[in-house]
């Protein structure tokens, strides 16, 4: 797997993360190329490993097996539409990482039917702690699957869809979601403060608490409502808690949240695949 030559377009900090997490990983950097006009990103990817970088996209896809596309959503077609030549001739497995392109019509501005890898990582992945979602056209075979999984799982977990559909949920729940935990982590802090404490310790407290139960979710053999369960005592100060939040219909906000996320997501594939 390790003998693929990889093609990065972008070296922002998703490219990096990935970079960093492959060669960590034990990935030949002299196997990784890194295409991006600015100076400072390739600088920056060059401070991470020892990679080849170049400014010129489509010399950077020359004898790639795999070909990473870590841009924004909003000037993917005009990067996909300049590659499109090199990506005929050469033919790499080309894996998405940005949010909002199908893979129809990421095919069509490169224009043809090709192997196309489409994920959904989340920031979490700047730390290696990513959830990656990732869905395969019929064009990808397994050897292709595997190559693709092996690159987001430097920086995380990594799962399987079936339905590109399912991509629009996931960028509800997990891409957008650390945004969420971020707000709870923010909300639970500005409490503590109220009640009295210091800003610095309440805040302190809710970062640490949050990445204690998050530990405990994902080693324990229980589900997080058996968790839960367990560590309410009948009567106690923590029943009385969810009693508030249950009432506030925290679950409803939720669900209208994330709908409201997955809708959005929607209109943007829609935007941005508009021809």
């Amino acid at each position: 797997m390790n003998d693929a030559r990889l093609t990065f377009i972008g070296a922002g900090n998703m490219a990096r993360s990935l970079v960093g997490g492959l060669v960590a990983d034990g990935w030949d950097p002299g196997r990784i190329r890194v295409a991006d006009p600015s100076p400072e990103q390739l600088a920056g990817m060059r401070a991470v490993a020892p990679v080849e970088t170049l400014a010129d996209n489509e010399a950077a896809v020359a004898d790639s097996d795999v070909l990473v596309l870590a841009v924004k959503p909003q000037v993917m077609r005009e990067v996909a539409t300049g590659l499109a030549g090199a990506v005929q001739q050469f033919r790499p497995l080309v894996i998405s990482i940005a949010a909002g392109i199908r893979e129809s019509d990421l095919c069509r501005w490169l224009g043809g039917e090709f192997a196309v890898v489409r994920c959904m990582p989340n920031t979490p992945a700047l730390v290696q702690s990513g959830a990656t979602a990732l869905y395969a056209n019929p064009l990808v075979n397994e050897a292709q699957r595997d190559q693709a999984e092996s690159v987001l799982r430097a920086v995380g977990l990594t799962l399987w869809l079936d339905d590109e559909q399912l991509m629009d949920a996931v960028t509800a729940l997990s891409g957008s979601g650390p945004a969420y935990f971020f707000l709870v982590i923010e909300a639970l802090a500005d409490a503590g403060e109220a009640l009295g404490l210091d800003i610095d310790v309440a805040r302190l407290l809710a970062l640490q608490t949050a990445f204690g139960a998050a530990k405990m979710a994902l080693e324990s053999d229980d589900d997080p409502a058996t968790l839960r369960r367990k560590v309410t005592s009948p009567g106690g100060t923590t029943e009385r808690a969810l009693e508030v939040l249950e009432d506030g219909d925290l679950r409803g906000l939720f669900a209208r949240a994330l709908a409201a996320a997955r809708d959005r997501s929607r209109e943007l594939a829609e935007q941005f695949g508009a021809d």
